[in-house]
């Protein structure tokens, strides 16, 4: 379905909106001419319009439904391969297109969202698009725009337990999402974005402290550590700057971030991505702060240690307290790019068993 690729040749996808977009356009053609198209064209951002095949189609007296899989090109998306089914029937006069959520697509039940709470998990930008298509075929062949359309997902309430939706008060399904229609290969914006709807989730519901990690330990750690409800919970991954570039524009009283003690050593020297393939462990830094504590001894082994965890046991096996030197120092480079805004910071490391090897 899609040919596009990027420079490193990784084929671009289509989000679960454009899906659902070619869907709705499909049925509701059929809805009022009887047949449908099939590939189904629709208009995207950037003059892109890409043609979708049908894999499901069905005709009834009121009502149209017709389904596209979800082709995510080379991006590891939860949703590549779904099912995205849309169903049309005519809406009262006067009401313009009402949306609706079917099996397996989520309803916002938490403030904080761009969606009011009660609402089906169909995000303003894919709303957009399916609006817009449905004026054009209304245009192209006499109908009304004044529909209902109700997106299904086939097995999407199972497919949301791998996402952000449980966390962020999206219950029983996956959101509809999209704000180009273009799955870009690993640029992981759907991740960042959960990140920023997260903080906006937890801002709506006035708390006071939330904790950014980067995996399930970590973040296991901090929340008994803190008790912390869910909630309060962000799945940093690897993306550290996008916790703190948002919490810089949108604070909050208190951020605990938790971390992995090689992740969070990339953060004490600056990186905000902390992907294996994206930065690396500065050794330099490690000797650097074990001279700098008065313990120059150490700089050299550590200077030349196979990996981060190698350092620290190092300098563990001498006494020195190397995790919370990374801490503090992460803590540091955190605040840098906060400038100023009103967030407190902690930071907690932990090693591979999950014991907490450093705080600052």
């Amino acid at each position: 379905m899609t040919t596009e690729r990027t420079s490193e040749g990784m084929r671009y996808g289509w989000t679960t909106g454009a899906c659902a977009t070619a869907a709705t356009t499909a049925a509701y053609t059929a809805l009022l001419t009887g047949d449908f198209p099939d590939p189904v064209e629709v208009v995207l951002p950037k003059g892109k319009r890409p043609a979708f095949a049908l894999a499901t189609e069905r005709l009834e007296a009121d009502s149209a439904s017709a389904g596209v899989i979800k082709d995510a090109g080379d991006d590891p998306d939860v949703t590549h391969g779904a099912l995205i089914v849309a169903t049309v029937r005519a809406g009262e006069p006067g009401s313009g297109v009402t949306f609706r959520a079917g099996d397996g697509v989520g309803t916002v039940t938490r403030p904080g969202l761009p969606l009011t709470v009660g609402e089906p998990a169909i995000n303003p930008k894919p709303r957009q698009f399916m609006r817009e298509a449905i004026e054009r075929v209304a245009t192209a062949h006499g109908g009304s725009a004044d529909v209902v359309v109700e997106i299904s997902i086939p097995h999407g309430d199972e497919m949301a337990r791998h996402t952000w939706n449980p966390r962020l008060g999206i219950v029983d399904g996956l959101s509809v999402l999209g704000t180009t229609g273009v799955v870009v290969p690993y640029s992981c914006s759907a991740w960042i974005d959960s990140i920023r709807r997260g903080i906006d989730v937890a801002r709506a519901l006035e708390l006071t402290h939330v904790a950014a990690a980067t995996g399930s330990t970590s973040e296991r750690v901090v929340q008994e550590m803190y008790a912390l409800p869910d909630s309060a919970l962000l799945d940093m991954g690897d993306f550290a700057g996008a916790v703190l570039k948002y919490l810089r524009r949108h604070p909050l009283p208190r951020l605990t971030i938790a971390g992995g003690f090689a992740k969070l050593s990339k953060l004490a020297a600056g990186h905000l991505d902390l992907h294996s393939q994206r930065s690396q462990v500065d050794f330099t830094l490690l000797a650097e702060l074990v001279t700098t504590a008065g313990h120059p001894q150490l700089a050299d082994p550590i200077r030349a240690a196979n990996t981060a965890i190698h350092a620290l046991e190092l300098a563990q096996d001498a006494g020195v307290d190397l995790g919370t030197l990374v801490a503090r120092r992460a803590r540091e480079a955190a605040a840098d790019v906060l400038r100023g805004a009103p967030v407190t910071v902690d930071v907690v490391a932990v090693d591979r068993a999950g014991a907490v090897v450093g705080r600052g």
